[in-house]
């Protein structure tokens, strides 16, 4: 038997919602060959890359095809799987183990779409559904359908589905997600277009309250999550607004470091949970002062301008052109000038403090 090649997964459903008018850019494509063997794609020319099962790079275009496969459930967590990749397997049970069944459709060479599991309806009907009981044995599938969910806000998660990604969360199988893929996901799903979907997907099925129980899902951060998103490059304010609005400090800094964040938006967290209600309360001069002193302005200017992004998905009536004249004057003082006036190098720190206050002490009163 001629093995044989297909689209899948997440470019065919995108393919069909465009043919719908739905406005989603082309990604990368992914491909399954069908009734090959390992030896049969290097002899194709395939460059083999997988490690934990088989998946080749195409010589010439580089995308990644896997062999046809299927899995076995091992051990908890989403590392505990067998593969099974030989020539006999269909196309039917490479399919059968997706996760979703809009993911769960192919493409063949003459553009028809194979679709055993009910892919189209659920894409017409906007649902999530799981494709089999092979859902619950991996934990991520709750973190990507939450992540679905942000980029397809029509779509609603289909009961059974919720339901049965409950019982993962009860019986202790989520519990087993490491930190990193969890911040992996989460970083994917803050920067879609709809983030507060993946918090609402999170607490439907218990996940959120189980992992980050102290942080409540208002409706109020719900709705500053989504002035935050109307922004583009949003998700680490996203991030910062969840996980940094936490007066405790060092909280914030353990929670970060222990979901192996990166470090430019562990700062901006951290700068949020430290200024956030200061510069909400701020009305001196003084206060703005410690302010831009604290928020490391002068060298960080980028990090307070995510800060600022912040404070407007927080407080939209917030008085930016107040905030703007005032860290305008404070950066504006010429430092240089004055520690030329100063003999003992002690009193500079409080002498550039000193002309910076009054700096931006004239603005506010003139506004």
């Amino acid at each position: 038997m001629t093995p044989e090649i297909y689209r899948v997964g997440g470019c065919v459903r995108d393919e069909l919602l465009r043919r719908q008018g739905v406005n989603i850019p082309c990604g990368d494509r992914d491909w399954v060959v069908v009734g090959a063997t390992p030896e049969w794609m290097i002899e194709q020319g395939f460059m083999p890359v997988g490690a934990d099962f088989p998946v080749f790079l195409h010589p010439k275009t580089h995308e990644e095809y896997a062999l046809a496969r299927t899995e076995r459930k091992t051990a908890r967590g989403y590392h505990g799987f067998r593969f099974y990749a030989q020539s006999d397997v269909t196309l039917e049970d490479d399919l059968r183990r997706r996760d979703l069944t809009i993911n769960a459709m192919a493409q063949d060479k003459d553009g028809n779409v194979i679709d055993p599991y009910g892919g189209q309806t659920d894409l017409n009907a906007r649902i999530f559904r799981h494709v089999s009981q092979a859902f619950a044995e991996d934990p991520v599938r709750i973190l990507r359908l939450a992540r679905f969910a942000a980029r397809f806000p029509d779509f609603k998660v289909a009961p059974e589905t919720n339901a049965l990604a409950q019982s993962m969360v009860q019986n202790g199988e989520t519990d087993a997600l490491v930190a990193e893929r969890v911040y992996k996901e989460f970083s994917r799903a803050f920067a879609e277009t709809n983030p507060q979907r993946t918090l609402e997907v999170l607490r439907d099925c218990g996940y959120w309250q189980r992992s980050f129980g102290d942080i409540e899902l208002t409706q109020t951060l719900l709705t500053q999550i989504e002035r935050a998103a109307a922004r583009p490059d949003h998700g680490d304010v996203v991030t910062a607004l969840i996980f940094g609005q936490c007066q405790d400090t060092q909280k914030v800094r353990n929670r970060m470091k222990a979901l192996r964040a990166d470090s430019v938006t562990t700062s901006l967290c951290e700068l949020v949970s430290r200024l956030l209600q200061p510069i909400l309360s701020a009305r001196s001069a003084e206060d703005f002062a410690r302010i831009f002193t604290q928020g490391d302005v002068l060298r960080r200017a980028d990090r307070f301008d995510r800060f600022m992004a912040v404070i407007a998905a927080v407080a939209p009536d917030f008085d930016f052109g107040r905030l703007a004249l005032a860290r305008e004057a404070f950066v504006g003082v010429d430092a240089a000038a004055i520690v030329r006036t100063i003999d003992n190098p002690a009193k500079i720190a409080s002498a550039l403090n000193e002309a910076r206050v009054q700096a931006v002490k004239e603005v506010l009163e003139k506004k």
